[in-house]
């Protein structure tokens, strides 16, 4: 079997070859690639597999997630201009850290030239680097008794090469540069079984480097243009909210967390979690509360909340959203999350639990001393700030 496949590979023209690792890159899944290519999708994967499990081009020709040349070309028009970094970014259609990152590595605002910045990316981009744990076979030797003997990480590899040779810069490598020695061929300096010692125990990387598919909600306003006041956490009526998704994707329920007492509210979603299923749940579970205790809410990007602008208009309350892939933004609702899990297991059906079902979880919760409230209750803390003052 593995001949066979071996033998296919060397088949292989480079035309052919360079196709799939395109293909690849751009977030093409490899049964479609295998279409494309005229080719069996297991062959595909021997590709993908060979390479480490993450392709990139062979040649520069950036994809959507790196600036173009037209990006960086308008960056320096708006340099030009003395515009600020989010202003430029919103034009791009980029995160204004994207901007300046990039101005900050080609020269700042001073000397930035998009035609050099572009050129610059290009080369780094395909630039053959020998990896270090090459160069060196004290440095690899080392890595390789950490791997296999004490089950390190690469990550707390990298920091204790930092501790125990602070004097020797030959003795330092980045967590990246072990896991490419692992999975990359061709930069295969440690060997390949170490592999199996890391506590994923992958022989091929995940790729993490495909592009965001999901629908766009239209006029979203994100997380950075929410009011300072809601991340000290002083001023209570700041609400974080979510969906905790069962089996194959049937059921949910919403979440809500206030960011000031922890207080949780729970949404039942029976038959689905449409966006306006979730709306009317959240509308009615929201006026249970008086007005000065519900003034934002901040989302994720689920398309869930696509009726967040009617929902603005029917309640006064204003929807933020959180930048992609970063559930810290919504910390406080993350670690509630973890909690109600006890109650509701991934992978099983969230339609049985009925509304009561759902109050009362809300209600051991709020009722369990926290920690972080120097051991409150979360509702006697929010009952705190409902009780008129006198």
């Amino acid at each position: 079997m593995g001949s066979k496949n071996s033998g296919r590979y060397r088949r292989l023209t480079p035309e052919e070859r360079k196709r799939i690792i395109v293909l690849v890159a751009d977030g093409m899944a490899p049964v479609e690639v295998a279409r494309e290519v005229a080719r069996s999708s297991r062959f595909v994967r021997l590709v993908v597999r060979e390479s480490g499990g993450v392709l990139r081009r062979l040649e520069w020709d950036p994809s959507p997630a790196r600036l173009s040349a037209a990006e960086r070309e308008t960056i320096r028009s708006g340099l030009d201009d003395d515009e600020s970094f989010r202003t430029i970014a919103g034009r791009i259609g980029r995160a204004p850290s994207t901007v300046s990152r990039e101005v900050k590595a080609n020269g700042g605002r001073k000397k930035y030239q998009g035609w050099r910045a572009h050129r610059r990316a290009g080369d780094q981009a395909r630039r053959p680097k020998p990896a270090k744990l090459v160069r060196c076979p004290r440095l690899r030797a080392q890595v390789e008794t950490w791997l296999a003997d004490e089950q390190w990480s690469p990550t707390q590899i990298s920091a204790q090469l930092r501790l125990e040779f602070p004097d020797d810069p030959m003795m330092r490598v980045s967590p990246e540069t072990i896991y490419q020695s692992l999975y990359v061929q061709g930069r295969g300096a440690l060997r390949k079984e170490l592999a199996a010692c890391l506590r994923t125990g992958r022989a091929v990387r995940k790729n993490r480097s495909r592009i965001e598919t999901r629908g766009r909600i239209p006029e979203m306003v994100m997380i950075s243009e929410r009011p300072a006041e809601v991340a000290d956490r002083a001023v209570p009526g700041h609400w974080e909210g979510d969906l905790i998704v069962g089996k194959g994707g049937k059921s949910a329920v919403g979440t809500l967390v206030e960011r000031a007492t922890r207080y949780v509210m729970l949404l039942h979603l029976p038959g689905d979690h449409t966006a306006e299923t979730v709306r009317t749940a959240m509308t009615a579970k929201i006026k249970t509360l008086p007005e000065h205790l519900v003034k934002s809410i901040t989302w994720d990007q689920g398309n869930e909340m696509a009726q967040h602008r009617e929902f603005s208009v029917d309640t006064g309350i204003d929807i933020y959203f959180c930048d992609p892939h970063s559930p810290w933004q919504r910390g406080s609702n993350e670690n509630t999350n973890g909690l109600l899990r006890q109650w509701m297991p991934k992978g099983t059906d969230l339609s049985v639990h009925t509304e009561n079902d759902l109050n009362a979880m809300a209600y051991k919760l709020n009722n369990r001393p926290r920690q972080t409230l120097g051991w409150m209750k979360p509702s006697r803390l929010l009952a705190e700030l409902v009780a008129p003052t006198a």
